[in-house]
């Protein structure tokens, strides 16, 4: 299953620098357009980029601007692209694929999140949606929410709000999670021997800072209040 892996020092000062707003710029390749906890400007869509980065094949920048129907991708371990699309704020992490599937009429708003692979921590309120991966449809009814997916498992955690989680393999199924924070992460299979698909995970590779971070992005705050350097987890290094 998907591993908790040790927490990297290097990256929890780099989550507490941006949550903080100590930070105007750093390597080549990250760029940031103004401080934590000021929502994006109109017409702009990122507030990060960070290494090897595309939107729709072509190489992502500040100017970038991400729709409904685009698809970002992050080459590499060390990629990262921090981002907003309509009411939504998004992080995906290194090595990650996903696709923003668009609604029938226009809209700024996404009908979808198809995680093709990757890590991918998200924020949305406005409308309800759905997340998808290869093992698992996830509903969204007002979330802030983490997905690692990979082939043969998707790891879910509903950080606050209300999912309803499926298993691919079953989509009749349909368990309904209730989280103020972080109440009950799931690993959803691809199969399995036993029938169970949908388990009980540990909560893994996010933290209350980064939910923080991209709320204010869009304007808000999560829904509780937390001293800022209490609440981490183990994740994924840069």
């Amino acid at each position: 299953m998907a591993g908790s892996d040790p927490d990297d020092p290097r990256r929890r000062i780099l989550v507490r620098a941006l949550s903080l707003g100590l930070i105007a710029g750093v390597a080549t390749g990250m760029a940031r357009a103004q401080r934590p906890g000021a929502p994006l400007p109109k017409g702009q869509s990122i507030f990060k980029v960070v290494g090897d980065v595309t939107v729709n094949g072509k190489p992502a920048d500040m100017k970038t601007v991400i729709n409904p129907g685009d698809t970002v991708k992050t080459s590499g371990k060390g990629s990262e692209i921090v981002f907003v699309v309509g009411t939504q704020a998004m992080i995906l992490r290194g090595e990650g694929q996903m696709v923003i599937e668009k609604p029938a009429e226009a809209s700024g708003f996404a009908r979808a999140l198809r995680v093709v692979r990757g890590a991918l921590l998200s924020v949305s309120r406005a409308m309800p949606m759905e997340v998808r991966t290869s093992t698992a449809t996830v509903g969204i009814r007002g979330t802030g929410f983490y997905v690692e997916a990979q082939p043969a498992e998707t790891y879910f955690c509903t950080c606050y709000g209300v999912t309803e989680v499926a298993a691919s393999k079953e989509p009749e199924k349909v368990e309904t999670i209730v989280a103020t924070r972080h109440d009950r992460p799931v690993y959803i299979l691809a199969g399995d021997a036993s029938g169970q698909l949908i388990r009980n995970a540990p909560f893994i590779n996010h933290t209350d800072q980064e939910l923080a971070l991209i709320e204010s992005l869009v304007g808000r705050e999560p829904p509780f209040v937390f001293p800022k350097d209490s609440y981490s987890a183990p994740r994924r290094g840069y």
